[in-house]
């Protein structure tokens, strides 16, 4: 499958190209940016590596983890930090062209590649509403790493949690409404891989053949028991639904 080897490749080419800048791979390890490029590039390698062995897909409770994480990055950082209009816009230098390219990797081609991968081959139907707040615990856990490291060397990743310019009352209004907006991205992949499961599953009742009745159905048939009235109850295929069912 060519998109899991074009993540690996894009996030390679990212960070190498972004580290022909100013900055160092170390300089660049603390960025939420960088983390979420790394998990997104391990787990599409993982993820090639099982196909290749004809093995099933990773678990989709963490691909979404990673998914969301990745999509958190381009979000953040195209209507956030490169957007003039917000309060916490970043003034974007004039880079390199090998720099440059490596940003756009970085924030835009890895997470485009990563969601779509999602979207187009993970299993469907797998993911639960719950998984919206598990999700957070990662962004949470990074808060925390970037404010004690911001104690140590006086410096902040982000200016939205940066404690020394917004003071910890500011980074946690800040640390509220992101983790509001993180919860309902979370929940907008949930959202997505329902519909789809509903769409799949309304493309094969219209153009595919059902299952294969199982093995003891005939058992199910034969043991059919008889109402309170004493006539025999229907099969269950032909019962109509009571007032309670849910589709």
């Amino acid at each position: 499958m060519a998109f899991r080897p074009a993540i690996v490749i894009s996030v390679l080419a990212g960070i190498v190209l972004t580290a022909l800048g100013p900055a160092t791979v170390t300089g660049l390890l603390p960025y939420f940016t960088i983390q979420s490029n790394v998990a997104v590039g391990v787990f599409a390698g993982y993820a090639a590596w099982r196909t290749w062995r004809e093995l099933p897909e990773p678990s989709s409770a963490l691909k979404g983890a990673v998914t969301l994480y990745i999509t958190i990055t381009g979000v953040v950082y195209h209507l956030v930090l490169a957007n003039p209009a917000s309060p916490f816009a970043v003034a974007q230098p004039d880079r390199a062209l090998p720099e440059a390219l490596g940003n756009q990797f970085l924030h835009t081609v890895v997470p485009l590649l990563a969601i779509a991968d999602w979207a187009l081959f993970d299993p469907r139907g797998r993911l639960r509403v719950r998984y919206a707040i598990w999700w957070l615990a990662f962004p949470l856990a990074y808060l925390g790493f970037a404010l004690v490291r911001g104690l140590i060397v006086a410096k902040y990743p982000y200016p939205f949690i940066d404690a020394g310019q917004l003071g910890y009352d500011g980074v946690a209004i800040s640390t509220v409404f992101f983790a509001v907006v993180f919860w309902l991205l979370g929940l907008l992949l949930v959202g997505v891989d329902r519909g789809l499961s509903r769409l799949s599953g309304a493309r094969r009742a219209d153009g595919t053949p059902p299952p294969a009745p199982r093995a003891d159905a005939p058992k199910a048939a034969a043991g059919a028991h008889r109402g309170d009235d004493g006539a025999p109850e229907a099969p269950a295929g032909q019962r109509q639904p009571s007032a309670g069912s849910v589709g």
